[in-house]
C-alpha cells in the first residue's frame, strides 16, 4: 500500500479548541475534486463538496478533512448519502451551532444533482 493509500485508510476527522467564541462566525470549505462511485453502474462521479458551519466549541481540522473526503473515492454510494453521511459525522464531531453540507454533482446522463442538507442546534427558551 501507498503511503496516501495509507494515510487515507487510516485517517480520522479531527478538531481543535474554538478559540473565538465572543462571536458567531462561519467556516466554509470547498472540496471541488470529491470522487466516488455509482453503486448501480461503478462509473466514478464527480462533485464539490461545500461545507459551511458556526463553530460552537470546536473547529475542523483541515488536513483530517481532506483524508476524510478521499476515503469516499472507492465507495459505491448514493449521492443523498455523500451528503447526509458527511453531515452527521461533522455533527458529531463538532457539535456545531449551525452548518450545512452541498454536494455539487457533475452532469451524468444529461441530469446534474445538487443534494443540499443542514443542521441547527434546538435553541431553548
Amino acid at each position: 500500500m501507498l503511503y496516501g493509500e495509507e494515510l487515507i485508510k487510516n485517517s480520522e476527522l479531527e478538531s481543535f479548541e474554538n478559540r473565538t467564541k465572543i462571536r458567531r462566525y462561519w467556516v466554509e470549505f470547498s472540496c471541488p475534486e470529491f470522487t466516488c462511485l455509482c453503486p448501480r453502474s461503478g462509473f466514478p462521479d464527480f462533485a464539490t463538496i461545500n461545507i459551511k458551519y458556526i463553530p460552537d466549541q470546536k473547529c475542523l481540522e483541515l488536513k483530517s478533512l481532506k483524508l476524510y473526503i478521499n476515503k469516499f473515492r472507492n465507495q459505491k454510494i448514493f449521492h443523498e448519502d455523500v451528503v447526509n453521511i458527511i453531515l452527521d459525522d461533522l455533527i458529531n464531531l463538532l457539535d456545531p451551532i449551525e452548518i450545512e453540507v452541498v454536494g455539487d454533482f457533475s452532469v451524468r446522463g444529461n441530469i446534474k444533482t445538487i443534494v443540499r442538507a443542514s443542521h441547527k442546534k434546538p435553541i431553548f427558551s
